[in-house]
């Protein structure tokens, strides 16, 4: 069995206590972040590294950033969306790891709308399906996990009247995302529970951790030979309670392995 998480740390260094709490308490053996906000030489790599994890990373310096943690090798490794080779952004990273490809996400947040931001959110989103697209031609088993700033239905935030200007719930956002599903992946966490009131991200202001205002924009989509092998997937709200935490928490899903099957 793997266990993968996914979680956007917001400053790997800014969050490394709770970043080192967590690995060493939750144990991954993937892990995806987000939001790293270094460049790749200044990611705290000795004191991860320490705890058996192998790295790749994609940084960038104060914004973006992603990174893999596994306690198995990463080969295969990828950093960049393709698409477009001007884009100088850090959010996407790919690597093959204890017989999966993994990757982790970083898709822009888009706002304001309408803008520049919002049409760089579509545009990179077209640009994830088509190379999910390409992924799924290859007939393996891959995970896509990351902070895809869509919140999917109402069913996703707390207040869905307060979120209907934003981005993050747009039409057109939505309908990519569903593009993605469609194309034959299953979201992991959903596909589990189908219920409304549960949440990856509580804003820092007004109380919202305390009062559960929260929103579900972390997600784990699984090709179909992933989905077949899914065992179990939930939100560890732990972290955000924390001092000092990130204002996302980590998503996590169980995968089967491969030779466990037969």
């Amino acid at each position: 069995m793997t266990k993968i998480a996914t979680w956007n740390v917001n400053s790997v260094r800014a969050r490394l206590p709770r970043v080192l709490e967590w690995l060493k308490e939750f144990s991954p053996d993937v892990a995806l972040l987000q939001e790293i906000k270094v460049i790749d030489e200044n990611f705290p790599k000795m004191e991860i590294e320490d705890l058996g994890y192998n790295l790749a990373i994609h940084g960038q310096k104060t914004y973006n950033g992603v990174a893999i943690l596994s306690k198995s090798p990463i080969e295969d490794i990828r950093r960049g969306l393709p698409g477009e080779t001007l884009d100088e952004q850090a959010r996407y990273i790919e690597g093959l790891t204890n017989g999966l490809r993994v990757a982790s996400i970083y898709l822009p947040n888009g706002n304001p709308v309408p803008g520049e931001k919002f049409d760089y959110k579509l545009s990179w989103m077209d640009r994830l399906i088509s190379h999910t697209a390409d992924l799924l031609k290859n007939d393996e088993a891959f995970v896509l996990g990351g902070d895809y700033n869509v919140i999917p239905a109402d069913i996703d935030c707390y207040e869905p009247a307060r979120w209907i200007d934003d981005a993050l719930c747009q039409p057109e956002s939505r309908r990519r995302f569903r593009s993605l599903l469609n194309l034959g992946l299953t979201e992991a966490f959903r596909a589990l529970h189908p219920g409304p009131g549960c949440y990856s991200y509580w804003d820092y202001t007004g109380g919202a951790w305390q009062k559960d205002f929260g929103i579900r924009i972390d997600h784990i989509l699984l090709s179909p030979q992933a989905s077949d092998r899914l065992i179990n997937c939930d939100i560890d709200k732990t972290p955000r309670g924390k001092e000092k935490p990130s204002d996302h928490t980590p998503v996590w899903c169980e995968i089967e392995n491969k030779e466990d099957i037969f």
